[in-house]
């Protein structure tokens, strides 16, 4: 497992959303903005597909589900490939990027996540191939990823570094949509978690295991009104068109 930091991070905790991608990724991107450390557990209301901040080129079938109101679209303020979401459990942290070597950032970041999982019957690890601009980011499994003994992906991350902080957030696979999945990724999604593990049972587990691990407060607080406004006024950043291929990228870098 990654090694914690040093010394205990105090860091703020946000009540769970269940938002539009697009709100979700605005909100990330907001409290990156606000340069104050934060976990945030969330989940997607509508299927959608979030793709890397500079993923140049979609599948006209991606556009062609989101013209006909099948899948939203939305870009991460993160980097790597597509993912789909609606039967996953997303998490966002916000830290100050000195505690944090770049090329060590998510093994010592990811031991609380891998923790959480062992505390629930899933061994994880951290995958081994390397990074190679896929468009579909459960495709592999880099050094970035957490993976089953059995080879499938469970949760894959991505991180924005910026002026002096880092945000890392990403999926955890509960659920996968097979249909979908195959549908748009051309892929097998990784199997379900288990039948018995719910999206609840999951997110006590995280933020047992995020205690353990940072100082939290003792209850989440609420999305507060200036904070939805930050994120109000970055959603056209986040929100991808489907009019084509290139005219979905430029609108939204």
């Amino acid at each position: 497992m990654g090694a914690a930091p040093a010394s205990p991070i105090g860091i703020g905790l946000l009540a769970p959303t269940c938002l539009s991608g697009t709100w979700q990724m605005a909100l990330d991107g907001a409290l990156l903005e606000r340069q104050q450390p934060m976990l945030r557990l969330y989940s997607w209301s509508r299927p959608t597909l979030s793709l890397g901040f500079h993923q140049r080129q979609l599948p006209p079938h991606w556009l062609a589900w989101h013209r006909r109101g099948q899948l939203d679209l939305v870009r991460r303020p993160s980097g790597g490939g597509a993912v789909l979401h609606g039967g996953d459990l997303c998490y966002a942290l916000v830290l100050p990027c000195d505690r944090f070597a770049r090329q060590e950032a998510y093994g010592q970041i990811c031991g609380w996540l891998q923790q959480a999982m062992a505390a629930l019957g899933e061994g994880l690890a951290f995958g081994s191939e390397p990074a190679d601009g896929s468009a579909d980011c459960f495709a592999r499994s880099t050094a970035a990823d957490l993976v089953q003994a059995n080879g499938a992906k469970r949760i894959g991350s991505a991180q924005r570094w910026q002026r002096g902080w880092l945000l890392q957030h990403g999926s955890i696979q509960l659920s996968p949509p097979g249909g979908m999945w195959r549908a748009l990724l051309d892929s097998a999604p990784p199997p379900p978690l288990a039948p018995a593990v719910d999206p609840g049972m999951v997110a006590d587990q995280l933020l047992q295991s995020a205690r353990m691990r940072w100082s939290l407060p003792a209850a989440a607080r609420p999305l507060d009104a200036a904070l939805l406004a930050d994120a109000g006024a970055q959603l056209e950043r986040y929100r991808v068109v489907s009019t084509s291929p290139l005219a979905s990228i430029a609108r939204t870098t």
